[in-house]
């Protein structure tokens, strides 16, 4: 498996970091989108440096890269992931607006009907941001709002944040073993 991961400048950069570990441990092949907001995001809520979390990667590009293979519809993966996905980022994604590389590569995936998960992490939302998502599920994309669930008896943040990495790779079809399912005693 191949994806692209975006980390946008939303709260909640902890489930994208989290992704890219469970990625890197499960061998899926990765190409990280780090924002700038993102970056910054990262030393303010997760206290990590942005250079340690494109080493869970296994490539790393700027948003500004345009001419990165991303781009293109030619260059094979599986399916992309934008967690968090900020609201500029979304109504970016739900308006065709390709400006940089994140948006650019989702624009891809959708042209070409390729898996595009969406995780916001806002709250409360405005109609305009329902609005935005509406348009973007209706474009192809799956919306994967960052709310855990209790039914697996969280012991943790990590596991809360784990549920919700868990649910992206259910949505890819990725196997992993991140949280007791329900009914699963």
């Amino acid at each position: 498996m191949h994806l692209i991961v975006a980390l946008t400048g939303s709260s909640g950069i902890v489930y994208g970091v989290r992704f890219l570990e469970v990625c890197r441990e499960l061998g899926v092949e990765t190409d990280l989108i780090l924002s700038e907001a993102g970056r910054k995001i990262l030393k303010v809520e997760a206290e990590r440096e942005p250079e340690e979390v494109e080493r869970l990667a296994t490539r790393s590009y700027g948003e500004d890269e345009l001419t990165s293979p991303l781009s293109s519809g030619s260059h094979p993966v599986d399916g992309m992931v934008i967690v968090p996905c900020s609201m500029k980022t979304l109504a970016c994604v739900a308006n065709g607006v390709a400006g940089n590389l994140i948006t650019r590569a989702a624009d891809v995936m959708l042209k070409q009907g390729r898996p595009l998960v969406l995780v916001p992490r806002e709250t409360p939302l405005s109609l305009i941001h329902l609005e935005n998502l509406v348009k973007a599920k209706r474009a192809g994309a799956v919306v994967l709002p960052a709310c855990p669930a209790f039914y697996h008896g969280p012991r943790s943040i990590g596991d809360l944040v784990d549920f919700v990495v868990g649910k992206i790779l259910d949505v890819l079809g990725v196997e992993h073993r991140l949280y007791r399912r329900w009914g699963g005693g």
